[in-house]
């Protein structure tokens, strides 16, 4: 579904002290039948116990430009769900943002790059459920390679992603030249 809307994403400006965002999926016109998976609930809190995460979530929609939004730079310790991908559990990838850095300090995903295969991601909704993922992969990519498809494309099971920026800073652009990306299975 998501994965027709988007052609390219990157996380422009994240940890800048710019508030730039993402290239982004617009929202789906109709919502097929869902397959099997939890009912729609919307994240409220964020937990990654391998790296000492935890920050409540913010809904993420779109900017002007249709980019993705990201929370707020000058907030680098808030991460956000992109409110046009599934819930968490809902089948299909959730999509949950945080800076690397902003405002001259250490940001919520600030150690991303060091979660590993294996490592549980806890997510709780808005219906009092709370859901555990495991992480399957970590990469580190080139905004230039961004993968689309792997990272908006339709699955057959809830998973959930996590999207940061990493790599060399270009000081010159404020502007990280890689993404970090956390992919995760519902356990």
């Amino acid at each position: 579904m998501l994965l027709a809307l988007v052609a390219t994403l990157s996380l422009v400006g994240c940890g800048a002290d710019t508030a730039a965002a993402p290239a982004a999926p617009p929202p789906p016109a109709t919502t097929p039948a869902a397959p099997a998976g939890l009912a729609k609930s919307i994240p409220t809190w964020l937990d990654v116990p391998s790296i000492s995460v935890h920050s409540t979530l913010v809904q993420l929609g779109l900017n002007p430009d249709k980019t993705v939004q990201v929370p707020p730079v000058d907030q680098p310790l808030q991460a956000g769900w992109y409110q046009h991908s599934p819930t968490p559990g809902q089948v299909g990838p959730a999509v949950l943002l945080g800076h690397i850095d902003g405002n001259h300090q250490k940001g919520i995903f600030w150690r991303l790059h060091d979660v590993k295969k294996g490592d549980k991601v806890q997510v709780g909704r808005q219906d009092g459920s709370t859901l555990t993922f495991t992480v399957t992969k970590v990469d580190q990519i080139a905004k230039s390679s961004f993968p689309t498809d792997a990272v908006y494309g339709n699955t057959t099971d809830p998973e959930l992603r996590l999207i940061t920026c990493g790599g060399a800073f270009d000081a010159a652009a404020h502007n990280y030249l890689d993404n970090i990306i956390v992919y995760a299975t519902l356990t």
